[in-house]
């Protein structure tokens, strides 16, 4: 049988930036990309960029295997 996979998303639903998808299986997961986004005026002038809550994640920082990219910008690439 097969066994059940979980899926955690930690940011970009219903936004554009913060993508971070977690794929749970067997206690080993995998992030699906792992993005930022950038602030808006009302987030005020001491915030620099913002990420997805990493608190689920946090906890299971041992169990992680790997982060998949889907993509990159390439203004946000560097050597």
């Amino acid at each position: 049988m097969s066994k059940p996979v979980r899926i955690a998303f930690l940011g970009g639903l219903g936004e554009i930036g913060r993508n971070c998808m977690a794929v749970e299986q067997d206690k080993k997961i995998l992030l699906i990309d792992c993005g930022l986004m950038f602030p808006k005026a009302e987030h005020g002038d001491d915030v620099d960029v913002l990420i997805p809550d990493f608190t689920w994640l946090l906890e299971r920082k041992d169990r992680i295997v790997g982060c998949v990219a889907t993509h990159g910008h390439e203004d946000h690439v560097h050597d």
